[in-house]
């Protein structure tokens, strides 16, 4: 069997050390031959590493130069639409980390030029791999939660502003928790829930703490050049009646160190997701379920190898395409109503 031929654009540590692994795990359907970073000596470093067989300063030159299957983008959001779109636009499926972009005009030109070239365009949403949400959506697409029709997101942290990477460059990044962690467990929240279509979002924001100097247990940030905020929070309704609140903060007051949190609500029944712990009402009782055993996944690796499947079985659907415009059409939503103090139309 022909091998998928694959590209990394970026070499940083989501390319190193998650993406790259994952792709070897798979060795027999897959062979990474090129990784390009404007950090060319970066590029050449992970190249030899982890034997590949050439190096590039340019993303364009990797493309232009090697006949390539599909690739990661793994570089800063500032720069996912240029590149997934070139990768896209050179016959490559494209499997880009989240967020999608920088904003939803963005996400529709790379939707559209998945669509056009006819390949898959996948987002990095890894959380909707986790055993646990598997197994909810089991339980969702047998009926036992009936209509949800509400839910609760939370990624929130007590000090985990990241002392690394562009994290709290708004120029680079698009913005602070919302749309680095935030955007998972709204994903993975939108994913069980069948991806409505959001109507209304009325959300706000706070920069309360990454301005200042403090503990720091993700390591010690630039708090004098720190331009995202470190809280926000947000109600999104859908068309089809369901609502969703959503509290996403890298530092905030309270309990615990971190939370990352999914809870549905349906006519059914309900669940918290995070572990997974499924509420019922059956026979005149209220009941509790709580899974005796799930399996222990890598759910980064089980997404990179689902977008290797689709690619060699020619699995080509826009679904993640679109739903990754949904998802940024949300978040631009809740940003531009924390900054005018009015409720968006989507």
């Amino acid at each position: 069997m022909t091998k998928l031929r694959v590209g990394l654009i970026g070499a940083g540590g989501i390319a190193t050390d998650v993406h790259l692994p994952a792709y070897k795990n798979v060795s027999e359907q897959v062979e990474v031959v090129a990784i390009a970073d404007v950090a060319y000596e970066r590029a050449q470093l992970v190249a030899k590493e982890h034997g590949i067989s050439e190096a590039f300063d340019s993303y364009q030159s990797m493309l232009e130069k090697v006949d390539l299957d599909a690739v990661s983008v793994c570089v800063p959001n500032k720069f996912h639409k240029e590149s997934a779109i070139a990768a896209l636009n050179a016959g490559c499926h494209v499997l880009c980390e989240k967020p999608p972009a920088m904003n939803q005009e963005e996400a529709i030109e790379m939707e559209e030029a998945a669509t056009k070239s006819g390949k898959l365009l996948m987002y990095g949403f890894h959380y909707r791999f986790q055993s646990e949400t598997q197994a909810a959506k089991r339980f969702i697409d047998a009926g036992e939660f009936g209509e949800i029709y509400a839910g609760r997101v939370q990624a929130i942290r007590r000090r985990g502003i990241p002392g690394w990477g562009v994290f709290t460059n708004k120029e680079l990044q698009g913005g602070g928790p919302l749309i680095d962690i935030g955007v998972h467990m709204l994903d993975t929240a939108l994913y069980l829930m069948g991806y409505p279509e959001p109507e209304v979002v009325l959300g706000q924001t706070h920069q309360q703490l990454g301005t200042k100097k403090g503990v720091g247990l993700l390591g010690e940030w630039d708090y004098q050049n720190y331009t995202v905020e470190d809280m926000a929070v947000g109600m999104i309704t859908f068309k089809n009646g369901a609502s969703l609140v959503l509290e996403s903060a890298f530092a905030a007051n309270v309990e615990k160190r971190d939370t990352m949190q999914v809870s549905l609500m349906g006519n059914k029944g309900g669940a918290d997701i995070f572990p997974l712990k499924m509420y019922q009402e059956k026979h005149d009782t209220l009941i509790d379920l709580t899974p005796a055993y799930l399996p222990e996944v890598n759910a980064h690796e089980t997404e990179i190898h689902t977008f290797v499947k689709d690619c060699v079985e020619g699995n080509v659907t826009d679904n993640f395409a679109k739903q990754g415009t949904n998802i940024q059409k949300i978040i631009d939503g809740l940003y531009q109503s924390a900054q005018t103090g009015k409720a968006v139309n989507i």
